[in-house]
């Protein structure tokens, strides 16, 4: 671990997913931290680099995590339904960079975090 290794928050409140994307954060090389609701939202966010936020959680309301999370410069990468276009568009109004249907990350996950975490190094002047 060096200075520019990535911190990332997974926000999401199903414990098999939380698990999956702190797997594919850590294979990528980010370090993972979790957050199961937003309960102490405020704490898990200090130091944090980015989040990404599961946007089908029951345990809180997650375009306000998400508008939280983008607060301060931070990266967000917001993950749902394929098929809820008002509900990504609402995740993109209120600051996530992207938003990526759970299919994505389940096909395709390291490729497409290790892009997203490289895009932030390659704009900051770091190598990926």
């Amino acid at each position: 671990m060096n200075a520019n290794t990535p911190r990332v928050l997974v926000v999401a409140d199903d414990l098999i997913w939380s698990e999956r994307l702190v797997r594919l954060l850590a294979e990528v090389g980010a370090i993972p931290t979790r957050a199961g609701s937003d309960t102490g939202l405020e704490h898990a966010l200090w130091g944090m680099d980015a989040a990404v936020v599961d946007l089908t959680a029951r345990a809180y309301d997650p375009i306000r995590v998400v508008e939280r999370c983008a607060q301060g410069g931070r990266r967000v990468l917001a993950v749902g339904q394929h098929d809820d276009v008002a509900l990504r568009k609402r995740a993109l109004a209120a600051g996530a960079e992207r938003v990526l249907a759970y299919r994505k990350l389940f096909d395709d996950g390291p490729a497409t975090l290790r892009a997203w975490l490289d895009r932030a190094a390659l704009a900051s002047g770091q190598r990926p």
